[in-house]
C-alpha cells in the first residue's frame, strides 16, 4: 500500500512537473546565444552581432529611447549591468520565444529571443531602473478605464492577436479592480513586472499583495496608444507604447503563453519615455 501511494504521489509530482516545464526550463541553445550576446557586446564585435539579431530588433535604453537594428549596430556598447556575477539571472523558454532577465539593484535588464529557422536571435532588449523611494502617485487610465479596460486600438491580425487583446483588456480590468483573485488567473507564476514608475520589481504573489491592500506603487493600467504582436505558437511577444493620464509615456514589453487555453501574461517591463536631449 504505502509503494502504491509513493508511485502515486510521485506520478502527480511528474504530472506537474511536465505541465510546467515550458515555464521552468531555458533551451539552452537560447542561454548560449544570450552569453554569445554578452561577449560581443563587450568586444564590440560587429560581425558577431550582426548574427545574433534578428531583423525586427529594437533597443529600449533607461530612458525609454529606442534603436533599430541599424542604429545599435553603429554604435559601441557596453552591457548596461557592469557585475553579471552578482546579478540575479533568470532564463525562460516558450518554443520559439523566450527570455533573459538580468537584475542588479535597482537595475532591470531584459532579453526576448525568438527562434527562427531554427537559430536564436535578439528580437528586443529592454532597461529598467526602478525609483530609489516609492512613488508619489501612479500614472494611470482615469477612473473609467476605458482604454484599456474596455477595449484598446489594436486591429488585430489574426485569431491568437484577438485572443491576446480581450486577455489583456480582461488582465488590466483585474488590476483597476484591485481583484488579486482574478488577477491570479490572467498571469503564470514566473510573473514578474518591472517599471521606472515604483521602487518594486514584482512578482505575482507581491502585486497581489498589493491589490489586497489596495496599493499601486507606481504600476497601473495605462491607455494602449499603439503595439505589435509578434506569435510563435502559443506565445506572444507584445511590444506597446501607452500614455498615461499623467506622468511621462511609457514603452511596455509583454510575454504571453497559453496554457490550458487561456492566455496568460508572464511579464510586463514598463520604461517611462524621457524627452530626448536638446541638440546643441
Amino acid at each position: 500500500m504505502r509503494r502504491t501511494n509513493l508511485l502515486t504521489m510521485f506520478a502527480l509530482l511528474l504530472a506537474v512537473l511536465v505541465s510546467n516545464i515550458h515555464a521552468q526550463s531555458a533551451d539552452p541553445s537560447m542561454t548560449a546565444a544570450d552569453q554569445a550576446f554578452a561577449q560581443a557586446v563587450a568586444k564590440s564585435d560587429r560581425a558577431a552581432l550582426e548574427k545574433l539579431l534578428d531583423p525586427d530588433f529594437t533597443w529600449t535604453d533607461f530612458n525609454g529611447q529606442a534603436l533599430t537594428r541599424t542604429q545599435f549596430l553603429e554604435i559601441k556598447r557596453s552591457m548596461p549591468i557592469d557585475r553579471p556575477k552578482d546579478a540575479e539571472v533568470k532564463n525562460f523558454t516558450y518554443g520559439a520565444l523566450g527570455d533573459v532577465q538580468v537584475n542588479f539593484g535597482r537595475r532591470h535588464l531584459l532579453r526576448v529571443w525568438v527562434r527562427r529557422a531554427g537559430a536564436w536571435k535578439l528580437i528586443a532588449c529592454q532597461e529598467v531602473v526602478s525609483l530609489e523611494s516609492a512613488p508619489t502617485f501612479a500614472p494611470g487610465a482615469g477612473k473609467d478605464c476605458e482604454n484599456p479596460c474596455k477595449g484598446i486600438p489594436f486591429r488585430p491580425s489574426n485569431d491568437t492577436e484577438r485572443a491576446v487583446a480581450a486577455a489583456y483588456s480582461k488582465l488590466e480590468t483585474a488590476a483597476m479592480a484591485k481583484n488579486s483573485a482574478a488577477f491570479s488567473t490572467m498571469v503564470g507564476d514566473e510573473f514578474v513586472a518591472a517599471s521606472s514608475n515604483s521602487n518594486k520589481l514584482y512578482d505575482k504573489r507581491g502585486r497581489m499583495d498589493d491589490f489586497d491592500h489596495s496599493k499601486n506603487a507606481g504600476v497601473a493600467p495605462t491607455p494602449f496608444g499603439a503595439g505589435r504582436m509578434y506569435t510563435f505558437g502559443e506565445a506572444v511577444l507584445m511590444i506597446s507604447e501607452h500614455l498615461p493620464d499623467r506622468g511621462r509615456p511609457l514603452h511596455v514589453t509583454r510575454i504571453w503563453v497559453k496554457r490550458d487555453g487561456n492566455w496568460m501574461e508572464t511579464l510586463s517591463y514598463q520604461t517611462s519615455v524621457q524627452a530626448p536631449a536638446a541638440k546643441p
